[in-house]
């Protein structure tokens, strides 16, 4: 309906909001606009293309392979197992189903009937694990997010899905999005992807980092219909302990693992300060309620120490980002035993805003506190997860697994931070009991856990840059027990 001559392409990798046409609340007033007059079926489809210039070139879904008929016995390895920081040589794996059944010398005699695997020496480790992802939102643009429909929405991030499986990715916590029916679509054999770990809504405050109304729409009447983000369940404004509860209440009914909350000031939302607190301790406490009467917890969107603190009070076991924490909010955490799961934010992380933009000073705010967050993380030992929290930008997407060498800049060994990925997150995948959607443990190379497996030309405890290189070298990623690659066929 409207448009610019300097409207952005919203394929691009940077986007800016130098004018209200490019503002994702524009977006969505272009969108009802759009709706209501003839030229309906071509905006459509322009948001259509806009999508699939987004994601770079397309390619079908892939069907998702067969299981072996036999068991799988991987022989001549160097074993990473999830748990340690060494490499351990002389070892065997034997996977029977979707599970691994022992992990033995190479000495002992294989039982019959054995597809034997000769990794040649290579590394075998543990599928990887992100602990923050967003696979509805991470390879879209966000206007694109904002007015496509929600059923081609979804074609994409099944899309993504598979890239994040042939990344090396097999296990994701997803913190904000409508992904149940993706997850249910993976889990049931429709389509590849990593096993999904979702929250469901981002439960927000009125203003706070998931309300992305107009301001038109403020104040908000009684029985007013939901925002685009709420209605595609990308967001759940709730204010009051009673609200609060009932969406929470809501997303576990949809199959959440673990509910979301935002505490604090958001980079990509336009209306909340970064140092802004959200949520009063009441309102925290009615979320974890919510979540500990089914065996779970409450993790929050926070970085300010304001917001970390008054989430704990709350009863919050987690807290993700925490990039402008101080002294005193580490040592909480260290000894309330809460969870850090930040990311590696710096320059060379997927999506920049446009310079100039209030967007973009906030998000340099951010990114100059991500040493010190890490550097307080290590003095106080705290459990720390990591993840990526890639958003609206597909070639951004792509560096997924080189985010995670990044953080040999930041005072880890290679060891450390590839532990720290596979092992270190699945226990805060665990922390979801019994909401966690899947029976056997994940993130190691043990009995009884599920057969998520790469193989890597290389050592990967010793230099992160040859995962970032799927395509070349890894040459095997197993998961459920079934070869979504296996180049050594």
């Amino acid at each position: 309906m409207f448009a610019c001559d300097s409207a952005v392409d919203p394929g691009q990798s940077h986007q800016t909001f130098a004018c209200i046409c490019h503002s994702p609340a524009f977006a969505r007033l272009n969108g009802v606009l759009a709706s209501k007059f003839s030229r309906r079926t071509f905006l459509a489809g322009a948001a259509a293309s806009a999508g699939l210039l987004a994601l770079g070139p397309g390619r079908s879904l892939a069907a998702v392979p067969a299981a072996p008929k036999k068991p799988v016995a991987f022989t001549n390895i160097r074993l990473f197992d999830g748990t340690s920081e060494t490499v351990r040589t002389g070892m065997r794996v034997l996977v029977d189903g979707k599970t691994i059944k022992v992990v033995e010398s190479d000495t002992a005699p294989l039982p019959p009937e054995v597809e034997v695997v000769d990794c040649g020496g290579r590394t075998l480790m543990p599928g990887l694990i992100d602990a923050h992802v967003h696979v509805m939102m991470a390879a879209i643009s966000m206007q694109v997010l904002l007015t496509a429909d929600v059923g081609y929405l979804n074609l994409l991030a099944a899309q993504e899905a598979e890239r994040m499986l042939m990344r090396g990715f097999t296990s994701v916590r997803d913190l904000s999005g409508p992904t149940f029916g993706l997850k249910r679509a993976i889990d049931s054999g429709i389509c590849a992807g990593p096993r999904i770990w979702p929250s469901g809504a981002m439960i927000s405050q009125t203003s706070g980092h998931g309300d992305f109304r107009m301001p038109y729409e403020i104040p908000s009447p009684p029985g007013a219909p939901f925002s685009r983000a709420e209605a595609i369940g990308g967001s759940a404004i709730a204010d009051g302990v009673d609200e609060v509860l009932k969406r929470c209440r809501e997303q576990l009914m949809l199959g959440a693992s673990q509910l979301k909350l935002a505490a604090g000031g958001g980079v990509s939302s336009n209306y909340d300060p970064l140092d802004s607190s959200q949520y009063t301790v009441a309102e925290f406490r009615a979320a974890v309620d919510a979540a500990e009467n089914w065996g779970t917890y409450v993790t929050v969107h926070a970085y300010m120490p304001r917001a970390i603190q008054i989430a704990i009070k709350g009863g919050v076991r987690c807290i993700d980002h925490g990039q402008m924490m101080d002294e005193e909010t580490a040592r909480i955490m260290a000894g309330e035993g809460i969870w850090l799961s930040t990311q590696p934010f710096d320059e060379t992380h997927g999506f920049q805003f446009a310079e100039g933009t209030p967007n973009r000073v906030k998000q340099l705010e951010m990114f100059a506190g991500t040493k010190n967050a890490y550097q307080l993380a290590r003095e106080h030992k705290l459990k720390t997860a990591w993840g990526t929290d890639l958003l609206f930008d597909a070639k951004g997407a792509a560096t997924q697994t080189a985010q995670l060498a990044k953080m040999t800049n930041y005072g880890f060994s290679a060891a450390e931070a590839l532990k720290m990925a596979t092992g270190t997150n699945a226990e805060l995948l665990a922390m979801s009991g019994p909401r966690t959607p899947y029976p056997a443990p994940v993130g190691r190379i043990a009995q009884g856990a599920f057969a998520d497996l790469l193989l890597v030309d290389g050592d990967p405890t010793v230099d992160l840059n040859v995962l970032a290189d799927a395509e070349r070298n890894l040459k095997i990623i197993m998961k459920d027990g079934v070869f979504h690659k296996n180049a050594l066929a």
